[in-house]
């Protein structure tokens, strides 16, 4: 038992915990959102794109959205 208390010891000596501040959390988790927030602008432009020249398959709510006439019920 000592042996691995020794061992524990100098395993928590030789990497120090890192200290983060409030600030310096917030600055990295702005970052993260800036950048996922970017992420899903930047895909959802694409979709758009790949939508209008028509490469993609779209679901009902983008059908919906761009050809709204085949939902229309009334000529039946």
């Amino acid at each position: 038992m000592g042996a691995e208390t020794e061992s524990q010891e100098k395993h928590a000596q030789e990497r120090p915990k890192p200290i983060l501040t409030q600030a310096q959390f917030l600055s990295w988790k702005r970052q993260k959102d800036v950048a996922a927030s970017a992420r899903k602008a930047e895909v959802s432009r694409k979709r758009a794109e790949d939508i209008a020249a028509g490469t993609v398959q779209m679901n009902g709510r983008e059908l919906f959205l761009h050809e709204p006439w085949v939902f229309d019920n009334s000529r039946y």
